[in-house]
């Protein structure tokens, strides 16, 4: 008899008629499912994955979010470049416009 043995399991154990070995783990044997600390570690693996769903969404969600304040970015530039090179040819036609009417108004 062996330290951890007692008296009905001295038989000797038969394996199953159809020849097939057990297998599995021992919790798989010996399902523990009243155990309060094996429900607490299941409901925090559980939330954890659920955190990390929830965080994988969020990390997508910024991603977008990144990407489409830089599209609105060099849209905004693209039309300030724009603007200027509006305001430039304005700036210069307008100075030709000076030079022609610097003539105007002698015969006052």
């Amino acid at each position: 008899m062996g330290l951890f043995n007692n008296s009905d399991s001295d038989k000797e154990q038969k394996p199953p008629s159809n020849g097939a070995k057990r297998r599995g783990s021992i919790f798989s044997r010996k399902r523990i499912g009243n155990d309060p600390m094996i429900n607490v570690a299941r409901e925090k693996v559980t939330l954890a994955e659920k955190a990390e769903k929830e965080a994988d969404k969020a990390l997508l969600s910024a991603r977008n979010a990144v990407k489409a304040a830089r599209d609105h970015v060099k849209k905004l530039e693209k039309e300030a470049s724009e603007e200027a090179r509006r305001a430039k040819a304005k700036q210069d036609e307008s100075k030709s416009m000076l030079k022609s009417v610097r003539g105007l108004g002698r015969h006052d």
